[in-house]
């Protein structure tokens, strides 16, 4: 298989300081991928060396099959045909929507770029905004000006960093998921930068966890959640606590809530996945989803905490030895402060790490 995008053995150095060490991954045709992290993860500068604005120390990129970067050669940024969205979206504010689009089309003649900008305004949902100015469209409408003209000249590539930085909050995760729908619409291969998991999850295909300049999982967001390879991910995407367990025959688990089974209680050094021993000490991740609150329960948590989120509550809840656990409950069920509730375990996935 020939991928859209193939980086490999990534590395590189600001003066003393490593910034990336041995980064790979891979994309397909029509795929969208994301680099999730923390600030100063070395995310940004991934994309900067495919876009060819800096140069890896070691490594190689390729583009359909093509070496871009590697073995003593470069190909010029300008060569490569790579889409860029950037953070402040770089609109010219003294060309309309219409003239922005067509910024990189100078390759096409007059008619082909008319059609082109007309179908990439319908494809954005602006068709009646060609003759506006940016200044006169909200966030959101200039966000969408940026992405036609990034996909107007169909780039190999297409690369987003941190684009709804500047948006509000609510409107981020809408609009991910519309720049994603219009992504597979226009077969688009992307790789979007971001902090933020919910804009990843509602927008990429897979995702790829970076700390320290190396992705420590490159997987779907489902696995990402479910299956974190190291405690640094489970602790990164979504929520959760870990309570102290102890494994028991038949790959059980002892924790203060019962005997979780039928899982993976598994680890993972150096990529490769070792499965625990009876009697070992061990960590277990549970997520707010895995406690379900059941009147009928003889099992009971105190409400230590609560916060409303409309169609649910996330209920701090502690346990009798003290430690506490996340819950989502539906918002109907309103309770207070101090009150005593029924919960037990529905786990569907069990995520353990080796205690320290």
């Amino acid at each position: 298989m020939t991928y859209a995008l193939e980086v490999t053995a990534l590395e590189h150095r600001f003066g003393q300081k490593s910034v990336l060490n041995g980064v790979s991954f891979r994309l397909a045709p029509g795929e969208v991928g994301c680099l999730l992290g923390p600030s100063g993860c070395g995310k940004t500068t991934v994309l900067r060396l495919i876009a060819g604005f800096d140069a890896p120390g070691k490594g190689e990129i390729f583009l359909a099959g093509e070496r871009v970067i590697g073995h003593g050669s470069a190909l010029p940024p300008e060569a490569r045909q790579i889409g860029m969205m950037f953070q402040d979206y770089a609109l010219f504010p003294h060309l309309t929507v219409a003239r922005n689009i067509a910024f990189g089309l100078g390759h096409l003649t007059p008619q082909e770029k008319q059609a082109r900008v007309s179908a990439m305004l319908e494809t954005v949902g602006l068709q009646g905004r060609a003759n506006a100015y940016p200044h006169e469209l909200s966030g959101g409408q200039q966000q969408r000006v940026a992405l036609a003209r990034a996909i107007a000249p169909r780039p190999r590539v297409l690369l987003l960093d941190e684009p709804f930085s500047n948006l509000d909050v609510a409107l981020r995760e809408k609009l991910a998921l519309e720049v994603r729908e219009i992504l597979k619409k226009e077969g688009i291969t992307a790789l979007l930068v971001t902090h933020d998991q919910f804009e990843a999850f509602a927008i990429a295909d897979v995702v790829g966890v970076m700390t320290d300049g190396v992705i420590q999982q490159w997987d779907t967001p489902y696995n990402l959640y479910h299956e974190p390879h190291t405690r640094f991910i489970a602790d990164f995407i979504g929520q959760g606590v870990f309570l102290p367990g102890r494994i028991l025959q038949g790959d059980r688990i002892a924790i203060e809530l019962g005997d979780l089974s039928g899982g993976k209680a598994t680890e993972y050094e150096a990529g490769a996945e070792t499965l625990f021993d009876e009697g070992d000490q061990v960590e277990v991740l549970i997520r707010p989803d895995d406690i379900v609150h059941d009147d009928a329960s003889p099992m009971l948590a105190e409400v230590a905490r609560k916060a409303f989120r409309g169609a649910e509550f996330i209920y701090t809840l502690k346990l009798p030895s003290g430690a506490q656990v996340l819950a989502l409950v539906p918002s109907h069920h309103d309770h207070a402060i101090g009150e005593k509730i029924g919960i037990r375990l529905e786990v569907d996935h069990v995520v353990a790490y080796r205690r320290r």
